[in-house]
């Protein structure tokens, strides 16, 4: 190199440049990696609220609107048990789970609703609101599931074959939950994370191909695993674990899994089940009866991250999880405002809230709110500067009902929606011309 070209620079120019050139490798991370969710490595839907966990789909070309009588049919299966997952789908197959008898089930059809096989994964959760919890999550051509018990499989995706299988729960004493286990768990490289909140650890990554434990993170205190499901993310250069006991908030080192910081959330009944969001070096936790939502910045120094509050919002959530858009988060209440709220990132304020339609979870997809309340109804909503317009809207499920609570499935231009039983797969792509996304990226 012929640094007789280069310029010369003053003292006080070398001090900015090196200083702008450190925050630089801080922000981007090792080997140029970006801040931001770290999305599944495989294509489709593979995992809990999609490839990078947030609820957001990239698809384009979906219906503006939808028919009085809601998007068209394509087709619907029935005897899944009882259950409250969601399906996956990855590689040409949808993978969903559901208590019949005694036993977990995890089912996989093809994507015109054929049966290819269905495999037991434990014992049926017949204690408190019975049912299958968890979904699946499908990585590097394996499946794995928890199931309420803690019981983690390892399954050949394309028979149903058990490869392995670990009780997370006596591995790690831990005791099991009031309404069981209900975390999905997540793929990290050549690791599994599970959070069984034991004596032993209160979150371990095992590994992928045998189930060996790999690192454990030691208990946080005297508590016990939430129903939540963690996130992974990279931040200031370090790659984070962020979820919920049943008492508190914390992170974890992704590599060491040494838990770096913990925050309370207090509940009446210890009931934290919703996953957190990550954006801009920040974390947001939801929770209800209690402190409710809460916005934290990550500050990294030498050797630990800690957490600073930001705001605390009067929006509860219980199961149904935040989405980020532009500088707004959207969600359902719980308790005290059972409708569906509009918030302000930076300041958590309430812009506008549509009380017409009960709580429950969505997904979002080209800007719209795909919704699906307890009561069985599935709405879809466009957020405005500053109200909601109820684009589309149709009743699922007969009767009356409080406890649909499966969250929407968007992919290839199917929308797929479960409650207990069945399983229906709509058509909404806008002229039939609904285009899948390219592969996901993360988003900061």
């Amino acid at each position: 190199m012929d640094r007789t070209r280069e310029p010369k620079r003053s003292c006080g120019e070398c001090v900015v440049w090196w200083a702008l050139a450190a925050a630089m490798a801080v922000a981007v991370g090792p080997a140029g990696a970006a801040d931001g969710v770290i999305a599944s490595r495989e294509p489709d839907w593979p995992q809990w609220r999609g490839p990078r966990r947030d609820g957001i789909c990239d698809e384009k070309g979906l219906l503006p609107r939808w028919p009085a009588a809601g998007p068209k049919l394509l087709w619907k299966v029935t005897g899944l048990g009882r259950g409250w997952s969601s399906p996956i789908v990855c590689r040409g197959t949808l993978y969903i789970t559901g208590d019949v008898g005694t036993t977990l089930r995890i089912f996989a059809f093809s994507l015109d609703g054929k049966p290819r096989w269905e495999a037991v994964n434990g014992q049926a959760w017949r204690r408190s609101y019975a049912g299958a919890r968890a979904c699946c999550l499908y990585d590097a051509g394996r499946l794995y599931h928890m199931n309420a018990h803690g019981r983690v499989a390892c399954l050949d995706p394309n028979s149903g074959k058990e490869i392995w299988s670990v009780d997370t729960l006596n591995r790690f004493q831990a005791k099991p939950l009031r309404w069981g286990h209900s975390e999905c768990l997540l793929a990290d490289g050549d690791k599994i994370i599970v959070t069984p909140g034991g004596r032993k650890a209160m979150m371990a990554a095992l590994d992928k191909t045998t189930g060996q434990t790999v690192w454990s993170s030691g208990p946080l205190g005297n508590d016990d695993a939430s129903y939540a499901s963690p996130i992974l993310f990279r931040h200031a250069g370090r790659r984070h674990l962020v979820t919920c006991s049943s008492q508190q908030a914390f992170g974890v080192d992704a590599d060491t899994g040494k838990i770096q910081w913990g925050k309370p959330r207090p509940t009446r009944y210890q009931a934290i089940a919703t996953t957190p969001l990550y954006h801009d070096g920040h974390v947001l936790v939801g929770s209800p009866d209690g402190r409710l939502s809460e916005l934290f910045r990550l500050i990294v120094e030498a050797d630990a991250t800690r957490v600073e509050p930001v705001w605390l919002s009067e929006m509860e959530e219980m199961s149904g999880a935040f989405v980020h858009l532009d500088g707004r988060l959207y969600g359902s209440g719980y308790r005290q405002v059972r409708g569906w709220r509009c918030l302000d990132f930076r300041s958590g304020k309430v812009l506008y809230q549509k009380e017409d339609l009960d709580r429950g979870a969505h997904v979002l997809a080209e800007g719209l709110l795909y919704c699906v309340s307890q009561e069985g109804e599935v709405a879809l909503l466009k957020p405005g500067e500053s109200a909601f317009e109820m684009v589309g809207r149709f009743r699922l499920v007969e009767g009356r009902v409080r406890d649909c609570w499966a969250h929407p499935v968007i992919h290839h231009g199917r929308l797929y929606l479960r409650y207990h039983d069945a399983l229906w797969c709509f058509d909404v792509r806008a002229e039939g011309k609904g285009k899948p996304a390219e592969r996901p990226a993360a988003r900061p």
